[in-house]
């Protein structure tokens, strides 16, 4: 069936050791906290820049579950589009995975949905789609901002977005987007997280703007595109400036197959 604006997907979370984030510290330690690790992907509809027009989803999956991150924020995700044969990408991906998925339709698309996701171990609620401005005169494609709430093992909950902005070479709908985030952000009672593929280096007037509300998990960040030679930054894991949330680690990952963009991870940890 085609996906009209969104579509959640569950699948059963398994029992296998190791899928629970690590918790640390007691309640009589006052801090106990979470160590999610969490993943940004642009997936470029699952078609590896080394062979035009074929898709290959089980290289996607495979790129995620090496990784095994605890929630996914993926970009350009093909539902039910001829291009790539008419699978549900978002979908299968969440089968293959184990995971649950929330997908948000940016556009129509070679007969079917175009947009952005939200795949996770755990469970997903109130996932939403949030249209992001953008300046008619431009004739920038529409953009979508995807949140869903995360509810991890012993009630501990996370607001999470996955988004993918303008890719015009001007920044003109990257900072009314960007600003867009930042009202989103405000209006979430729970700690946020968000990645994607903002189409903005660090230094950048969208970025900026990002960084009065976001604290991005690098800095410096490593390159990100093109897979070969990676000479840009533009694929980030932020946080709204919380003093809940804080990073470990942040990893920029060298599958330079399965798409035209590094993956990037980075380990957060959550204070209860």
């Amino acid at each position: 069936m085609r996906t009209i604006q969104a579509l959640f997907f569950f699948c059963a979370v398994t029992a296998m050791h190791g899928c629970a984030p690590k918790i640390s510290g007691t309640p009589a330690a006052g801090n106990p906290t979470t160590t999610i690790r969490v993943m940004s992907y642009n997936l470029h509809h699952c078609n590896p820049p080394s062979k035009p027009g074929f898709i290959d989803v089980d290289a996607i999956a495979e790129a995620i579950r090496r990784q095994s991150p605890d929630i996914v924020a993926i970009q350009e995700v093909d539902v039910n589009v001829a291009r790539s044969g008419k699978i549900d990408q978002a979908g299968l991906l969440a089968q293959k995975l184990n995971m649950q998925v929330f997908f948000a339709k940016a556009i129509d698309h070679d007969g079917g949905d175009y947009g952005v996701a939200i795949l996770s171990k755990y469970p997903l609620s109130n996932g939403k789609v949030h249209p992001l401005p953008t300046v008619a005169e431009t004739k920038g494609e529409p953009r979508v901002l995807a949140t869903a709430l995360v509810t991890l093992p012993g009630g501990i909950k996370f607001q999470f977005g996955s988004t993918h902005l303008d890719a015009l070479r001007t920044d003109t709908n990257r900072i009314i987007q960007a600003e867009a985030i930042n009202r989103i952000a405000r209006s979430f009672q729970h700690p946020f997280i968000i990645a994607g593929d903002f189409n903005a280096v660090p230094g950048s007037k969208p970025v900026a703007i990002l960084d009065e509300q976001f604290t991005r998990t690098c800095s410096p960040c490593d390159f990100t595109i093109p897979v070969i030679n990676p000479d840009k930054t533009i694929d980030f894991i932020m946080y709204q400036k919380s003093n809940r949330l804080s990073v470990v680690s942040h990893q920029v990952i060298p599958e330079r197959y399965a798409s035209d963009h590094l993956p990037v991870v980075a380990v957060m940890e959550l204070k209860q």
